[in-house]
């Protein structure tokens, strides 16, 4: 009852709801483009697993919060004076950034050089268990970065875990809108890849223990989203203003036509 009459609870939760709501964003763009690898029967079902995983992979680890706190200890010391303390939780980030940044190059390289295309008329480039676990793997750094600002954050328990239901049971009603939204405009799809770049080295950068605040690394992509999203406004109005042109002179070129008119 204290959650339906305090405003400080109802904050929070907004806010971590927000936070969830973005990292399930990210989440879902890197699965859809991994995805995108499989049959086209696999993809839906690929994706539901996904975000099922890192529903899981979330309640599990703040179900077990004292032990990711516990994971902030350092567990590497380098150098004489300690001028570099890595703990579980760094490495874990860096591994994962290193490895989100690593799949985003290799799909920018594979656009550019037409591989993309050759591969699709190809038929299907992975296979499903190995697209789940790749799933797996960065739904885990998302799930660690997400379960420590929770905590960070609020201190209930059923607050956490229930912006967690909701923001990745959001995700998965509209997981595949925003798949079929990415893979069909190829601009939106390497805006994508290259936010996935950025967010990939914000993790490394944290993982090193440089901190970046969120909407410095949000506010631009939010920028950049809403540039994009006037460029296909203009595109699609451009193509509708064109459309009745293209009507006229299939029309004109019609057997027949030039006869009548003469």
């Amino acid at each position: 009852m204290d959650f339906f009459t305090s405003p400080d609870l109802w904050v929070a939760f907004l806010t971590l709801f927000a936070l969830e709501l973005v990292l399930g964003i990210d989440n879902v763009v890197f699965i859809s483009i991994l995805t995108n690898r499989l049959p086209e029967h696999q993809r839906q079902r690929a994706r539901l697993v996904g975000l099922s995983l890192a529903l899981v992979m979330r309640i599990i680890l703040l179900l077990v919060a004292s032990w990711i706190i516990g994971l902030t200890a350092t567990w590497i010391s380098l150098g004489s004076a300690k001028a570099l303390e890595l703990s579980g939780r760094d490495l874990i980030l860096i591994v994962g950034g290193l490895f989100l940044i690593y799949k985003a190059v290799t799909e920018i390289h594979g656009k550019l050089e037409g591989e993309e295309e050759n591969n699709e008329e190809a038929g299907p480039r992975s296979t499903f268990a190995r697209v789940i676990v790749q799933i797996l793997l960065i739904d885990a750094v998302f799930s660690l970065d997400s379960v420590i600002t929770a905590v960070g954050m609020v201190d209930e328990l059923a607050i956490m875990i229930a912006a967690v239901m909701i923001s990745i049971g959001l995700m998965m009603v509209l997981a595949g809108r925003i798949s079929d939204f990415v893979n069909t405009h190829p601009t939106v799809k390497m805006l994508a890849l290259a936010f996935l770049v950025l967010i990939g080295t914000t993790l490394v950068a944290e993982g090193f223990d440089v901190h970046i605040e969120k909407p410095l690394i949000y506010g631009p992509i939010a920028f950049a989203i809403a540039v994009e999203s006037l460029n296909l406004l203009a595109r699609r109005n451009r193509e509708r203003r064109a459309e009745p042109v293209r009507l006229h002179d299939r029309y004109s070129e019609a057997p027949g036509r030039s006869a009548v008119h003469r």
